[in-house]
C-alpha cells in the first residue's frame, strides 16, 4: 500500500483521535451534521497567532485549551450550548510531531471537560509563525440567543469572575509583574468559559470580555445608544490582580482577555441572575449602569472619573 503523504500521517496521529459524530474520521471532504431537533445553530471563530495571542514559549497543550475556551466564550455569551467544532492548524515546517502531540492533549483535554468533539478542517504549512483559528458550533432554543444589542436606561451592569487576570497574567510571563503562586499567568492561558447560564428572560444584553472591559462595554453602548456608569471599587479583582496594587488598575478595566460575561440586566431580574449564578457555581458581581448619553464613564471611590489611555485593545 503507497504511504500517505506526511500531512495524511500527522493527521491520523493527533486529530482523528478528537473527531466526533459527523467527521467522517476526516476522511472527506467535509462533515456531515444534523442539529438537535427544535434547535438554532450559532457559530463563531476566533484566530490565534503566535506572538499576538499566545507567546512563543507556551506549552502547546494550554494553547489548544485556549484557542478552543475562547470560542466556547462566544458560545456563553449568547446562551448557547456547544456542539461542535473546526479547526484549522498552520505551522512552519520542520515543527515537532511532539508540538503537535501536546496541543492536541490540550484539545482533548477540554473536549472531554466541556462535551465537544472536531468535525474537520485544514493543516497546512506557514513561513511563520504558528496561526491557528477554530470556529464552534452551539446550539440554541429559537430566538433565545443573548444579543449585544438591547441594553435599556436603567440595566445594571454585571460581570463573571474578576477581571483584569488575562492582562496582568501576560504582564507576569513577560516578567514585567511578579507572580508568586503562578494564578495570574494560568488565567491568561486557560480563560474560563462561563457557559451553562440560561440568560433568555434575564439580561437583556451582553457578550464576552475579550479586548477590555471598558472597550467592550462601549460596544452594548453604541448599539443600545446608551452611556454607562462603573463604579471602579464594584469592579471584581482576584486577590493576585487586588495585590498587584494601585498601578495596575487601568490595565484591568482595559487590558483584555479575561472572557468574562458582561451583561445588561433589569434591576427586576437581578435576583434571578443572581440565583442563576449560585446554581452554576459562577461568580457575578453587578459594577455599574447603563444611563442617558454616549460613551463609558469609570468613576473612583470619591466618585471622580478615571482617565484612560485606551479603552482596550485593538489589532488595527
Amino acid at each position: 500500500m503507497t504511504k500517505p503523504p506526511a500531512e495524511f500521517g500527522l493527521i491520523a496521529r493527533h486529530f482523528r483521535p478528537l473527531a466526533g459524530e459527523g467527521s467522517l474520521g476526516l476522511l472527506d471532504d467535509a462533515a456531515l451534521m444534523t442539529p438537535p431537533p427544535g434547535r438554532q445553530l450559532v457559530l463563531t471563530a476566533d484566530a490565534m497567532v503566535e506572538g499576538v495571542h499566545f507567546l512563543p514559549d507556551d506549552p502547546p497543550d494550554t494553547i489548544g485549551r485556549k484557542l478552543l475556551r475562547v470560542n466556547l466564550s462566544d458560545l456563553a455569551a449568547m446562551a448557547a450550548a456547544p456542539l461542535a467544532y473546526l479547526l484549522t492548524v498552520s505551522a512552519p515546517r520542520g515543527t515537532p510531531d511532539r508540538w503537535f502531540a501536546a496541543f492536541a492533549t490540550g484539545l482533548a483535554v477540554d473536549q472531554a471537560l466541556f462535551g465537544i468533539s472536531l468535525l474537520g478542517g485544514d493543516t497546512t504549512s506557514t513561513p511563520g509563525p504558528v496561526s491557528l483559528t477554530l470556529t464552534c458550533i452551539g446550539h440554541v432554543a429559537p430566538g433565545q440567543a443573548l444579543r449585544r444589542a438591547g441594553a435599556s436606561v436603567g440595566d445594571e451592569i454585571w460581570v463573571t469572575g474578576t477581571i483584569g487576570d488575562g492582562a496582568l497574567g501576560l504582564a507576569a510571563l513577560q516578567e514585567r509583574l511578579p507572580d508568586p503562586d503562578g494564578s495570574l499567568a494560568v488565567r491568561y492561558r486557560l480563560p474560563q468559559p462561563r457557559l451553562g447560564l440560561a440568560l433568555h428572560g434575564i439580561a437583556s444584553a451582553g457578550m464576552d470580555v475579550s479586548d477590555g472591559l471598558v472597550q467592550d462595554l462601549g460596544h452594548l453602548c453604541r448599539l443600545a445608544g446608551l452611556g454607562a456608569r462603573v463604579e471602579a471599587t464594584r469592579v471584581p479583582l482576584s486577590p493576585a490582580a487586588a495585590a498587584a496594587g494601585p498601578a495596575w488598575r487601568k490595565a484591568c478595566l482595559t487590558g483584555g482577555d479575561d472572557y468574562e460575561l458582561l451583561l445588561a440586566v433589569p434591576p427586576c431580574r437581578a435576583a434571578a441572575l443572581q440565583r442563576l449564578a449560585e446554581a452554576a457555581g459562577i461568580a457575578i458581581t453587578r459594577i455599574g449602569a447603563f444611563v442617558p448619553g454616549e460613551g463609558v464613564l469609570i468613576l473612583d471611590e470619591y466618585g471622580a472619573p478615571v482617565v484612560l489611555d485606551s479603552p482596550g485593545w485593538s489589532h488595527f
